[in-house]
């Protein structure tokens, strides 16, 4: 597969079908997805994620409301919110965080690129494309 920084964005713009990323997140080592996790809340923090992306993004994970990684990004400061889902330990935990991370990107890239790149702009990461062969791998 890609380059991590391609996957996850591609995971966010909905061009790789979660469980495919869900298959790539679980093949890392554990320290691979502590930092896949830290690169997603980064990831999340740059395309402006606010707090009002909370229940949109937790409904898109399919997560409960009362599932940990839910309940801290509806409390606080969503820097640090991200930030503590991101260093979750739990396995099962990590995967919910992975999914809802992958959530908060795609409701915060979507809204940035509706108010800034609507006209264009030189985000790479807008202008990606799935190798079929690569994606159904």
């Amino acid at each position: 597969m890609a380059d991590p920084y391609v996957i996850l964005n591609e995971l966010a713009q909905g061009l790789r079908p979660m469980p495919q990323g869900i298959e790539w997140f679980e093949g890392l080592s554990t320290e691979e997805r502590s930092n896949t996790l830290r690169l997603l809340s980064h990831f999340c923090i740059q395309a402006r994620a606010t707090a009002e992306d909370a229940p949109e993004s937790i409904r898109r994970a399919g997560l409960r409301a009362t599932h940990t990684p839910a309940v801290l990004i509806t409390r606080g400061r969503i820097d640090q919110q991200l930030g503590k889902i991101a260093a979750l330990t739990p396995h099962d935990e990590r995967l919910k965080s992975f999914r809802l991370l992958i959530a908060v990107l795609a409701v915060a890239d979507e809204r940035r690129r509706e108010r800034f790149c609507s006209d264009g702009c030189g985000h790479a990461w807008h202008r990606l494309a799935v190798d079929i062969s690569e994606a159904s791998a």
